[in-house]
């Protein structure tokens, strides 16, 4: 489906246009629609299936109809708050949320787009709350902040956005969600996205949404059919920093993300790379938004091929260009493997997820697996085989008992496991 039947305002339609972005993803297909008629929506969308977009452009749909209708238009230098809310889990997400509502409204006139995220100074978020806003994207707990002080005003909210609602509450801000709800008005319509709408965050829509729609558009047993898996089984950690050096220096790698399980990790290995010529930086939730945002701008104006990254960091990364994921360090969870394969094989394009185990890692391996109901295939490079196969159990059928090898504990390579 083409956007141009999607009834956007020509402003929008521009705008996709310039980005080179003509036919609708499934996601915005089935969701735009119900959102422009002012629809609650339940959305279950998996990572990298367009979700941003079918928010936004609804959103900014608002903004316009709001620019058009004279009894909506608000006084300059009244302090009304936003008429659309997004409240995301993390800054980088929040951040990409943020320029995505610029780059799709860039030929929307005037249009004013703040964030307000922990790990920044407050100078210049009070100086955006100040004025008028159309779009507000938050993390809650900053946003919190500014609510108690009086300088965040919700009353005008018209649209509120939880996106990754399930990751929002996995970090414990369901009281703070419920909070910033209620001071938005009633009549306002609600879109959420989660990866599940199981327990709590089923509870959380039944309280916040009225009469939403519900579509289930693509789920974590679904196979990603631009994404390529691959599973290397290495020896030790000499081998298997040999075979993250093979895999660096193919020519096919455009720009790659390097997934390891510490801070530590990551910027031991980024150092590691760098001694080797790689242009390579680490991204973690220990440095400094500044320093995190100068990491991420290298990574999308290719000032780096190598990002190496932990799950906390990397969370809402879109940059077509990364052709590559290579799991370095396994995930605390197996839900964060979909998130981190979902960095590659974006916008169309294929990408290659690599996934480098040792013989400790074999539990992990087996509970992706069993989460994915998918096999992630073994692969060998020549010359770099392991001296010894693995024996990973496939994933199961619904009702079958998993079948649970317990491999021998091995000391971690890094002594420090501060998340993300």
């Amino acid at each position: 489906m083409s956007f141009d039947s999607l009834n956007l305002h020509d402003p929008l339609k521009a705008a996709l246009r310039d980005a080179g972005y003509t036919q609708a993803t499934d996601v915005q297909q089935r969701a735009i629609p119900p959102a422009l008629e002012g629809r609650d929506l339940m959305v279950a969308s998996s990572t990298g299936s367009g979700k941003t977009a079918s928010f936004i452009l609804p959103a900014l749909t608002r903004v316009l109809a709001a620019r058009q209708d004279p009894a909506a238009r608000r006084d300059k230098g009244v302090t009304s708050g936003p008429r659309v809310l997004v409240l995301a889990p993390t800054r980088e997400l929040a951040l990409q949320v943020a320029q995505a509502a610029q780059r799709y409204g860039r030929h929307v006139q005037g249009l004013r787009v703040a964030t307000v995220v922990g790990g920044v100074p407050y100078g210049a978020q009070l100086k955006a709350l100040r004025g008028p806003l159309d779009i507000l994207i938050a993390t809650p707990g900053r946003l919190m902040d500014h609510m108690h002080s009086g300088k965040a005003v919700l009353s005008q909210v018209q649209m509120l956005v939880l996106d990754e609602a399930d990751r929002m509450l996995d970090m414990g801000f369901i009281d703070d969600i419920r909070f910033i709800a209620e001071a938005t008005p009633a009549a306002r319509q609600t879109l959420m996205y989660s990866a599940t709408f199981a327990g709590h965050v089923g509870r959380l829509a039944q309280a916040l949404l009225r009469d939403p729609m519900r579509l289930e558009v693509s789920s974590h047993t679904e196979a990603h059919a631009d994404i390529e898996q691959r599973l290397h089984w290495a020896d030790d950690l000499q081998h298997k920093n040999a075979l993250l050096d093979h895999l660096l220096t193919e020519r096919s790698v455009d720009q790659a993300v390097v997934f390891t399980s510490t801070q530590r990790d990551a910027d031991w290995l980024a150092d590691r790379l760098a001694d080797m010529g790689h242009a390579v930086a680490s991204l973690h939730g220990g440095m400094p938004q500044g320093r995190r945002n100068r990491v991420l701008q290298g990574l999308r104006s290719r000032q780096l091929r190598v990002l190496v990254a932990t799950d906390v960091a990397a969370r809402g990364i879109d940059v077509p260009t990364i052709s590559h994921v290579i799991n370095y360090g396994l995930p605390m969870k197996a839900e964060d493997y979909v998130h981190r394969i979902g960095r590659t094989g974006r916008a169309g394009r294929a990408g290659l997820a690599v996934t480098l185990a040792e013989r400790r890692d074999a539990g992990m391996v087996q509970r992706i697996q069993r989460f994915t109901t998918q096999r992630i295939p073994a692969a060998v490079i020549a010359g770099l085989e392991p001296r010894r196969a693995e024996a990973v159990v496939p994933a199961r059928r619904p009702g079958s008992k998993p079948a649970v090898k317990r491999p021998a504990a091995r000391p971690r390579t890094s002594a420090s496991r501060s998340a993300g």
